[in-house]
């Protein structure tokens, strides 16, 4: 009776991987696993990527969220879709469907497929650029509608500090820095800070603020983190305070700044967790409604880099910011 339980266990288990092998068995959907290794896209986006009716690219993401391939996210009145966060490696499917990511991963995506993925990112941080060219004189009083400076910034500030008995920061990169408010901190924590903008208008802002307040070891640069990649830049300590969710490829930052970073540096991140408030789009030029904890965490795995402390902080409006750190312990992951 036993041998026969048994039995009638493994074809159960071996019944429950049809359907993902199924529905990985097509070249297509194997292409969009692939160009979801670390991005999210919609299905226009993708649609866009792979030259296909919406129609087409809604039945195959539909077939692949029910096997458990793919999962949606709601930004606003839009659906996205990533990989599955959570994959249990002791249950027979999410270790198959780990599997299959591991094997489409390992061979590199098509030259095509890649600049079709830099236009739509491109596209993002033009519609991200262009709101703070158009909202530059509102930024504070736009960022405060979520939180106020200090509720994160304080924090941050505390982990840095904390961190600055056993690490000397001799150097030090803000990505994103605003009107500069976070400057003053790493100024007088670091040697040499580097602060790095895309948006000229706010570059200008935290220009002042330097000036104001006679940092002398602040460079400001107008530019992305291939800026400073190709320039071969290092640093001990890498700031992004409420920047993940106003860039097009969030993981993105994880990897560069991996990259950017020395062995034994560190990354800390400030940032909204996942909320359904769609206005902030629209009052607050934000591309992504906040991110899972996990997404953090699965993107710094990716990047090389072993999370640290971690700080929740609620907030009476409804949002919620998390405030994380990262180190490296070794090469980054490309």
């Amino acid at each position: 009776m036993t041998s026969l339980n048994a039995q009638a266990n493994q074809i159960s288990s071996v019944d429950v991987l049809a359907p993902i092998f199924k529905a990985s068995g097509d070249p297509l959907r194997l292409e969009i696993l692939r160009v979801l290794r670390r991005d999210t896209f919609g299905v226009l986006e993708l649609s866009q990527l792979f030259d296909m009716r919406q129609s087409g690219m809604s039945h195959h993401l539909k077939v692949m969220h029910k096997a458990g391939l793919v999962e949606p996210q709601r930004e606003g009145n839009s659906i996205f879709y990533r990989r599955p966060l959570h994959l249990d490696n002791d249950k027979p499917t999410d270790l198959t469907i780990r599997q299959i990511f591991e094997a489409v991963d390992r061979a590199p995506l098509p030259a095509h497929l890649q600049e079709k993925i830099e236009s739509i990112r491109n596209q993002r941080a033009d519609q991200s650029q262009a709101f703070f060219s158009r909202h530059s004189d509102q930024f504070r009083e736009q960022q405060e509608l979520i939180a106020a400076f200090d509720l994160y910034a304080v924090p941050v500030a505390e982990m840095i500090r904390k961190r600055t008995r056993k690490h000397h920061w001799q150097t030090a990169l803000e990505i994103g820095p605003g009107e500069g408010g976070f400057l003053p901190v790493l100024s007088e924590l670091s040697e040499h800070v580097v602060a790095l903008d895309n948006s000229r208008d706010m570059l200008a802002k935290a220009t002042r603020t330097c000036i104001d307040q006679h940092l002398n070891n602040v460079d400001l640069i107008e530019g992305i983190t291939d800026t400073l990649l190709a320039r071969g830049d290092a640093f001990d300590l890498v700031v992004a305070n409420m920047v993940l969710h106003h860039v097009p490829s969030p993981a993105d930052i994880f990897l560069d700044a991996a990259a950017l970073m020395n062995n034994g540096g560190c990354l800390v991140i400030s940032d909204l967790c996942r909320h359904d408030q769609n206005w902030a789009k629209d009052n607050c030029g934000d591309l992504w409604l906040g991110f899972e904890p996990e997404e953090l965490t699965a993107w710094a795995i990716a990047a090389g880099l072993k999370s640290g402390e971690q700080l929740f902080i609620g907030l009476r409006n409804g949002f919620q910011i998390q405030v994380r750190e990262f180190w490296k312990t070794q090469l980054p992951l490309r």
